[in-house]
């Protein structure tokens, strides 16, 4: 049996083994990690100056390829194609490419060298410092020429995006846009010409806008410059690389970086050299102290580190995303998908200063669109149809207008496009008949084919304005201006828009200012039979004479009071006045319009309960006249406010029948004592038998529903026979009488038949 003490010496040893391999493991641990670090380091050294070397060579085909594109007036030019082919046989021709080619070639672009060469890399013209030469003198050139042809033929060598290819009369095809447009295609490559450097590139001469007049492979215009000082301090500044420079010398030291530049047919002219930036030795250094403690610490922070990254790598993405939903959602709206209008004026804010401070160029141009007819969509359709409209509404904006607009919703049936360019009016007429045209074919929604038609109006700034609200707002004007002028069209903004505007508010604060202080009027003309011209109802009709502008007509007054909101509190005044006026006139029918705001009215009924009783007027004497608009609402309390007005004693006509939204429903809907046909049918009576026809119609249809037709505007005793031989029982207009006070029209009640012949003139 062992003893106590050998079995403490085993144990210690024991422990003394465990720790001695633990130690030695941790050192181990160590220098594996030191080694790892400083292969690392050197990787990432190595990994460095190939980063380094790879963006030079990328600056240097991007400064190629810049020389072209900037070429691109030249390159992308229909007429450019025409005169190029008749200048060898044409003087003027030639003399139009020597200028345009060779004179604007070194003015614009310091070529010191250009060329017009032919697809077997022939030399068409030369110029050297934009003067014509000899094309002897470019007979070296050829060779390299003809490589860099070669070179433009293969696959992303076009400027441009190509859809596909078209093929020559020569049999030889070629890349073409989205518009059938052929595209310039191009390479580029260096040459050492009299013991400088040279960058030369190459580039075809395509039509912009007529693609048959290019009929075979196009010739190409080739350009030399000098890669000189001035080329390597550009590359310097965008690169960063404070001594990068060209050496056609020798090859640069070891420790420099450096790429070889060779020439198009392979020789080499030289090298482009800088000093690499190597950050290893310096982390080395600096975090050499750290991996001792690194190593200690190694196996606690993997495990309690692990833990705690995890946890707040979860929460933090969840945060993040989140908080990203919510960015999003700040500034999209929900239905669309599309930017709202707080996200749509930061960016109009952004543009605008942007254009203000000079660093962009042109304007920004803000059409301000608004669906013509949604409110039928959605109620005859449903609101559900409408939403749909409106998704796909935006879906087709964004599909169909310009890449770069930005397309908003401002809630509704307003959408807000914003786009960046030059062109001023002509370039708003661009955008509005784009927009225009973004509703050219009808939508397809839950079976239903909805052609829906859009007006636009359209301003831009800074020209106009350099506030981005009252850009929006001018906007807002012409789109206004757009639908007067009868909708599905846009407008552009100018200053008499605006000072119409400013009449209307004028207009609408004076008008607030008549009806307090009483200076409306009612004018009543005649209702009379149609055969003996009897007097038997009047139409109130509301006058407005304004005290310095004279007389207003109501067809611009009302729609001012309908916008501004002041129908209600004029109807009201118009009812009052005409039951007050008509109480105690000879028994007679009074008709009286009423506007659908007036009808929509929560409160509409108990007001007209209590007017009836002030003015103490017999309800069924009133003849509530209401127009097509009304009916298209078809909810019950429409319909029960029309019902309870048959129950209070009023009667109630369909006026301007047959102009707005007819409708058989309707007329099945409420049972209306009387209809009027609208004037439109009775003005062309005379020559027009379409019109002769649907008014028998009408009347015919208004005979057999027990309603009494009334037609409206008859001027002449052609039309009266018309209308009397079509079935109208009732007949209103010149012919007879004109509108007249109520002083005036008093007399003429209880006259005996044959009225119409007092009319007056």
């Amino acid at each position: 049996m062992r003893s106590k003490a050998e079995r403490q010496i085993a144990s210690g040893l024991r422990t003394g083994w465990v720790a001695l391999a633990t130690f030695l493991g941790l050192i181990a641990l160590s220098a594996a990690l030191v080694v790892a670090f400083e292969h690392a380091i050197g990787v990432a050294d190595d990994l460095n100056r190939e980063d380094e070397r790879q963006l030079v060579r990328r600056l240097l085909d991007r400064t190629m390829e810049g020389d072209v594109s900037a070429q691109l007036g030249l390159l992308n030019w229909n007429e450019a194609v025409v005169r190029v082919a008749a200048a060898p046989r044409n003087a003027r021709a030639m003399a139009w490419v020597d200028h345009e080619f060779g004179a604007y070639a070194w003015q614009a672009f310091a070529t010191q060298q250009a060329l017009l060469v032919r697809r077997d890399g022939s030399v068409m013209r030369g110029w050297i410092r934009g003067a014509p030469v000899a094309e002897s003198r470019f007979q070296g050139l050829r060779s390299t020429v003809t490589k860099l042809l070669a070179r433009s033929q293969a696959s992303g060598m076009v400027l441009g995006t190509p859809v596909g290819q078209i093929r020559a009369d020569d049999g030889s095809s070629w890349p073409v846009d989205r518009a059938g447009m052929p595209l310039p295609r191009w390479a580029g490559g260096l040459v050492r010409m009299n013991g400088q450097v040279m960058i030369i590139t190459v580039g075809s001469i395509v039509p912009d806008h007529v693609p048959d007049a290019m009929l075979h492979t196009p010739v190409y215009f080739a350009t030399l410059r000098p890669f000189d000082d001035a080329q390597s301090a550009r590359m310097r500044r965008d690169l960063v690389l404070g001594d990068l420079g060209l050496t056609l010398a020798a090859k640069p030291a070891a420790a420099d970086n450096a790429i070889a530049l060779d020439s198009v047919d392979g020789t080499r002219l030289g090298w482009l050299h800088w000093t690499a930036r190597s950050p290893g030795p310096a982390i080395v250094r600096s975090a050499e102290p750290m991996l001792w403690a690194w190593t200690l610490l190694f196996v606690g922070v993997l495990v309690g580190g692990s833990v705690v990254l995890r946890r707040t790598w979860r929460t933090t993405r969840e945060l993040l995303a989140s908080e990203a939903q919510a960015r999003h959602n700040a500034l999209h709206d929900a239905m669309s998908g599309l930017p709202n209008r707080v996200h749509y004026m930061q960016r109009l804010r952004q543009d605008l200063a942007a254009c203000i401070t000079g660093q962009q160029r042109g304007d920004v141009f803000v059409g301000y669109i608004d669906l013509d007819g949604f409110k039928v969509v959605n109620d005859t359709l449903g609101h559900h149809v409408g939403d749909e409209l409106v998704r796909q509404v935006a879906l087709r904006l964004r599909r169909l207008m310009a890449a770069g607009d930005f397309i908003a919703r401002f809630g509704g049936d307003e959408f807000v496009v914003l786009r960046r360019a030059e062109g001023g009016r002509a370039m708003a007429d661009q955008l509005g008949q784009q927009i225009m045209a973004v509703l050219r074919e009808p939508f397809v929604i839950s079976g239903n084919a909805i052609d829906v038609t859009c007006s636009c109006g359209i301003s831009w700034g800074p020209a106009q304005s350099e506030d981005p609200g009252e850009l929006l707002r001018r906007a807002d004007i012409a789109l206004y201006r757009a639908k007067q002028r009868g909708r599905a069209r846009f407008r552009r903004f100018t200053r008499d828009m605006d000072a119409s505007v400013k009449l209307r508010l004028e207009l609408e604060m004076e008008l607030r200012r008549a009806i307090a202080r009483d200076e409306l009027s009612v004018a009543y003309q005649p209702i009379v039979t149609a055969g003996r011209g009897e007097i038997v109802g009047v139409e109130a009709l509301l006058r407005w004479q304004h005290p310095e502008r004279g007389a207003i007509r109501p067809d611009l007054f009302v729609p001012i009071a309908e916008q501004g909101g002041l129908m209600i509190v004029l109807g009201n005044w118009m009812l009052r006045r005409v039951f007050a006026q008509c109480r105690d006139w000879p028994s007679c029918d009074i008709s009286v319009n009423l506007s659908p705001i007036q009808i929509m009215a929560g409160n509409f009924l108990p007001t007209m309960a209590a007017i009836v009783a002030e003015t103490g007027i017999d309800p069924a004497r009133i003849v509530l006249e209401i127009t097509e608009g009304v009916m298209l609402d078809r909810s019950d309390h429409v319909l029960g406010v029309l019902r309870e007005l048959n129950r209070m004693g009023f009667r109630v006509a369909l006026d301007d029948f047959g102009n707005g939204y007819s409708s058989l429903s309707y007329l099945r809907l409420f049972q209306f004592e009387r209809i009027k046909i609208d004037r439109s049918f009775v003005s062309n009576i005379e020559s027009d038998a379409d019109a002769n026809a649907i008014l028998c119609t009408i009347a015919a249809l208004g005979h057999s529903l027990r309603m009494k037709v009334v037609a409206e505007g008859v001027e002449n005793e052609t039309q009266r026979q018309l209308v009397q031989a079509a079935g109208c029982e009732l007949v209103q207009g010149y012919l007879f009488w004109k509108p007249m006070p109520a002083e005036d029209m008093r007399p003429l009640l209880g006259r005996p038949a044959g009225g119409r012949l007092l009319r007056l003139a």
